[in-house]
């Protein structure tokens, strides 16, 4: 696995829920290229809780559309808006098992729109949600423009 680079860290006003690095409140996720698949490894902690120690079924979603993004920026190499987000809940995700991780992939590109399929697997590797994400995938050249978008490259520390 290669470990990706955030090119938006240093922006001053990147202040991402999903991955910035400096968001006391935020999620923090970090990401991983892994063959075909973007992976992401994450510790749940009791802030994040809906139930007495279930991770709240809105983070789970907001964690499977973060990494959809990833997807995005590292394989499609441009940025894009998610215009669909399909969370099948399977089993409860305990806080108390530990790292959550987070495999995600493009499916499929139907002219501007892409599917990516993510699986969430709690701390025991037990499979407890899946997502369909639909992105709105933007021109690289408006990816660029309005979202800063660096280039596929940026990702990587030494180029993809």
């Amino acid at each position: 696995m290669i470990k990706l680079k955030n090119p938006y860290a240093d922006y001053p006003e990147y202040n991402c829920f999903g991955c910035s690095p400096h968001n006391s409140f935020g999620l923090r996720m970090e990401f991983f290229e892994d063959g075909e698949r973007v992976v992401s490894r994450w510790e749940p902690d009791t802030r994040f809780q809906g139930f007495h120690d279930v991770l709240h079924g809105g983070i789970q979603s907001t964690l499977i559309d973060e990494i959809a993004s990833w997807v995005v920026f590292v394989k499609l190499g441009t940025a894009g808006v998610t215009c669909r987000l399909n969370v099948a809940f399977r089993a409860p995700v305990l806080i108390s098992r530990g790292i959550i991780t987070l495999h995600a992939r493009f499916v499929q590109q139907r002219r501007h729109l892409a599917t990516i399929k993510v699986d969430l697997f709690d701390g025991m590797e037990t499979l407890c949600s899946e997502g369909s994400v639909d992105y709105f995938l933007l021109s690289r050249e408006r990816a660029e423009k309005e979202f800063r978008f660096p280039g596929k490259a940026a990702f990587f520390e030494q180029g993809p």
